[in-house]
């Protein structure tokens, strides 16, 4: 079974103040950033989509292609597997995006049940699919899932946020963050939900390298 789910912007806070009060770091970011969002976003093959729809290419290029394939009613997984190489390249997908898109429409996955499975199971079954690497399969479980203690130490703005918020010298590798992280267990969804507000404010302020 799971462990805690963030369902509300009051599960986001008690998370936030337990940060707060087990690192002084922490509770100078939160002073900076005001309340965290929720981040919660639905589950299910069209989010995991998005995201195969997103590597590689801009927000803008991603959301275009979206748009095409809404238009031409393949945003379910029924539709894109049965779908022709030429109908989804002619939604802008590459070679390589179809051929993830196909696996993921294929895969028969159970949705409904990954949400009552284990953090790790989830990650496992996600990442044994072409194309998903383990930061989407993290992210899923975190803003799909709604997992409380799932961090994705792959992402490159937590990765900066990590850098500008512990002083660190460099921006610290994937290794370096999760086990960072540890010491954030068991609210490491909301670390993450906090750094990233924190790379948000901290761009908007001074630009980031």
């Amino acid at each position: 079974m799971p462990g805690r789910i963030i369902e509300t912007e009051a599960c986001v806070a008690e998370g936030a103040a337990w940060l707060a009060a087990r690192e002084p770091r922490f509770a100078r970011l939160l002073d900076a950033t005001g309340p965290l969002p929720l981040r919660r976003r639905p589950d299910g093959f069209a989010a995991l989509l998005d995201a195969i729809l997103g590597q590689q290419v801009s927000t803008a290029s991603a959301a275009a292609m979206r748009v095409r394939l809404q238009a031409a009613g393949l945003l379910d997984a029924v539709a894109v597997a049965a779908a022709t190489e030429d109908a989804l390249r002619a939604c802008g997908l590459s070679r390589q995006k179809i051929r993830y898109a196909h696996a993921l429409a294929r895969a028969g996955l159970d949705y409904d049940a990954l949400r009552d499975r284990p953090d790790e199971e989830v990650i496992a079954t996600l990442t044994a699919l072409p194309g998903i690497g383990r930061w989407t399969a993290e992210v899923y479980a975190l803003i799909s899932l709604g997992r409380a203690d799932v961090f994705a130490p792959g992402d490159l703005a937590l990765q900066e946020a990590a850098r500008l918020v512990f002083d660190l010298p460099d921006r610290p590798s994937e290794r370096v963050l999760r086990a960072m992280a540890e010491d954030w267990r068991p609210w490491r969804a909301v670390a993450a939900r906090a750094l990233w507000a924190y790379y948000r404010l901290a761009r908007s302020r001074e630009g980031i390298r």
